[in-house]
């Protein structure tokens, strides 16, 4: 097995979100994994501290573009147009790669109560990223918290939608996590 192949990281996502879909994630063992990525064990272990973490691979990354989309925002921009200059950051990293993963890793997340946990947890972290940034711009505590919370809602049904959707349409992430931002905003509207 070679051991510092390049795209180590990106074989061990990719085999692990296959084997889980296939045979489940309780049955599926970092050896395992570590196989179908054709890498060692002790190379997995490299980048991931247990195969748990693999579906948060990513997710500081995620958390950084986030937060340097809202920091760059237009000085009068409104929360939520801050919101949405943090989504189209992030958007312009996500690749073929992220949008063919997309419907693999929602079964297997959605298959077991572990990782439906530790996606909780991602987004969590990813909310906490974008209300920090907000609050950062003086944007005050609970419009910021709510305004990340849509925030990781658009990113989730964006991404979602994007990832289910047709391989050859002309539309981008950023088309969708920005289209289900404006759906949720305009939804909030209706709760009077």
């Amino acid at each position: 097995m070679a051991r510092w192949e390049p795209g180590a990281r990106e074989r061990l996502v990719v085999a692990a979100v296959d084997l889980f879909t296939e045979q489940g994630y309780d049955a599926t063992t970092v050896a395992q994994i570590a196989e179908r990525a054709g890498v060692t064990r002790s190379t997995f272990f490299r980048y991931f501290p247990d195969k748990r973490e693999i579906l948060v691979a990513g997710q500081e990354t995620l958390s950084r573009l986030l937060t340097e989309g809202i920091a760059e925002a237009p000085v009068g921009a409104s929360p939520l147009q801050a919101v949405a200059a943090g989504l189209e950051r992030v958007s312009s990293a996500m690749g073929p790669m992220n949008r063919e993963l997309g419907p693999r890793m929602k079964a297997a997340v959605a298959a077991s109560a572990e990782l439906r946990e530790r996606d909780a947890l991602k987004s969590v972290g990813l909310a906490v990223a974008m209300t920090t940034a907000l609050i950062a711009r003086g944007v005050p505590d609970p419009t910021a918290h709510l305004a990340a919370e849509l925030g990781v809602l658009a990113f989730k049904r964006g991404y979602s939608q994007w990832s289910d959707s047709d391989r050859e349409t002309e539309h981008d992430l950023a088309h969708y996590t920005l289209a289900a931002l404006d759906e949720l905003r305009r939804a909030t509207a209706s709760l009077e």
